[in-house]
């Protein structure tokens, strides 16, 4: 491939909504248009771009459903109706999806400008909710193109049997994985509590210089971990200060074309960021309670393996990382993944992740690969990754970019390296589980006191020609139990599984 076709991001911008009053705020075609108008004018050439632009793509936003708001908002913009207009699929992992698919349509020849937005307007309307204020918000919109999706959008993200067990949300299956893996590594309930911490301190730090932050506060590492009044814990181990922070005022956008449309433009080479190479990857095992090990996550060492084979470096090639971070577990497992030491002097983060900086739906990798851009653009012999996660640490993707050309060209004859994750079968979980088993994986959510309500057990049974078969189950409402699960490790612990004809239920209580 010609050198000319070679795939830059050219203009990026973020947003971060302070206004209190839910009828001052923009609305979301206005959001969208001014943070996407922005990226233009960034790259230099403004207004003028969206007449050569040939592809939109949009992340839905939440709580807002026009008839096709991507084709609001590219109206508004004054981009052809010819161009391909199209919204994405949920899932925070699609930010870097549509870096990966728009580079290797640029490089295709199939796409000359495209430019990607995404953005959360959720705080407002929550205010308006609360205030009981109705919004005035678009609702129209041609209908061409309104089903047109970009993005696998067909797979549920959670099976029958985790609904009918309560295992919906992150909040829940998130700290499943982080139980499992802190066994795995032989860690201590303390010194697993100072490791979550001391990581997640750096991320504050980070988020706290960052002008786009959603909260803009440098917290120490005892504060993060520490169960307080204010930072009451939610699903063990995690307290607030560890959870990602979804309802923000939040958008970003970003601006692909080719070296050869970039000087066409004329776009200063000093704006101009490299896309080396991508991959995305998706478990095997798709549902949670699936997962053959809890303490692993093959497709996400997929993504990150692949991508940087096809940028032709190695990971300690990479200068500055942005590692999805809803839950610290996802920071933690990609280093697990990519051999990386948890306190590797690296920074895992350039915008402060999503507890700090602010978790917008499906768009973070919006802020993410617009604040990766700006420190590329400042220190550009730099190489770094974005990553992106989406559902339960189901599905992922991964970028490598640079503010200078990639040796070797842009041509990669070997491909991705082979998939791991398409040799870890499913481990499905009995329906109707009786017997003796182990736990392997496990949470206590708390109320909103900081008073433990419920267990989340995903284990496996012993013996009796069950042995090795996986269930799922919740523990029985008994306070003493919760509080004991939440004293000392319980991965291993061995218990009594049985089914709950009155709830359909499987109900775990551990001996």
């Amino acid at each position: 491939m010609s050198s000319d076709r070679a795939p830059v991001f050219v203009g990026v911008a973020q947003y971060v909504g302070r206004e209190t009053d839910p009828t001052a705020a923009p609305d979301p075609v206005t959001m969208m248009a001014d943070v996407a108008t922005r990226a233009a004018y960034d790259c230099g050439v403004g207004q003028p771009l969206f007449a050569q632009v040939d592809t939109y793509l949009q992340i839905p936003l939440a709580y807002w459903t026009p008839v096709n708001g991507a084709g609001l908002v590219a109206e508004r913009l004054g981009i052809d109706r010819r161009a391909q207009v199209q919204h994405t699929g949920g899932g925070g992992e699609i930010g870097v999806l549509a870096a990966n698919h728009l580079a290797t349509e640029i490089m295709a020849g199939r796409t000359e400008v495209a430019v990607m937005a995404g953005g959360q307007i959720w705080k407002t309307f929550e205010r308006a909710k609360a205030a009981n204020v109705e919004l005035d918000w678009p609702s129209g919109g041609n209908p061409n193109g309104a089903d047109d999706r970009f993005g696998d959008t067909t797979k549920p993200m959670v099976s029958e049997i985790e609904e009918r067990h309560g295992l919906t949300r992150p909040i829940q299956a998130y700290p499943l994985f982080e139980n499992a893996l802190r066994a795995a590594q032989g860690m201590t309930l303390a010194e697993h509590a100072q490791r979550l911490g001391e990581m997640m301190t750096e991320f504050t730090a980070v988020a706290a210089a960052n002008p786009y932050a959603w909260f803009p506060t440098e917290r120490s590492a005892e504060e993060l971990s520490t169960p307080t009044p204010e930072n009451r814990m939610i699903g063990f181990p995690y307290t607030k200060y560890l959870n990602a922070v979804l309802n923000t005022d939040q958008a970003g956008a970003y601006v692909m074309t080719s070296v050869a449309k970039a000087r066409e433009l004329g776009i200063p080479e000093d704006r101009w960021v490299y896309w080396w190479g991508g991959h995305n990857a998706a478990e095997e095992a798709w549902f949670a309670s699936t997962r053959p090990n809890f303490a692993e996550c093959p497709s996400m060492k997929d993504s990150s393996v692949g991508a940087l084979s096809q940028a032709g470096v190695g990971v300690d090639d990479i200068a500055l990382f942005d590692f999805y971070s809803c839950f610290p577990v996802a920071v933690r497992m990609a280093c697990a993944m990519l051999g990386i030491d948890e306190l590797d002097p690296r920074p895992f983060t350039v915008t402060g992740g999503l507890p700090y900086a602010g978790g917008p739906g499906s768009a973070y990798n919006m802020n993410s690969i617009a604040a990766m851009v700006e420190q590329l653009r400042e220190d550009d012999r730099s190489v770094g990754m974005v990553t992106g996660n989406g559902f339960f640490m189901t599905k992922h993707a991964a970028a490598v970019l640079s503010a200078r050309p990639k040796q070797g060209g842009w041509d990669h004859p070997d491909g991705p390296p082979p998939s791991a994750a398409m040799d870890t079968a499913p481990a499905i979980p009995d329906d109707s589980a009786t017997g003796q088993g182990r736990i392997e994986a496990y949470t206590v959510m708390h109320d909103r006191d900081g008073q433990p309500t419920t267990g989340y057990i995903c284990g496996r049974l012993n013996g009796n020609g069950n042995e090795g078969k996986r269930f799922l189950a919740n523990t029985p409402e008994d306070p003493d139990l919760l509080k004991d699960l939440l004293a000392s490790e319980a991965v291993g612990r061995p218990g009594d599984v049985h089914l709950d004809n009155a709830t359909n239920r499987s109900v775990f209580t551990p001996i």
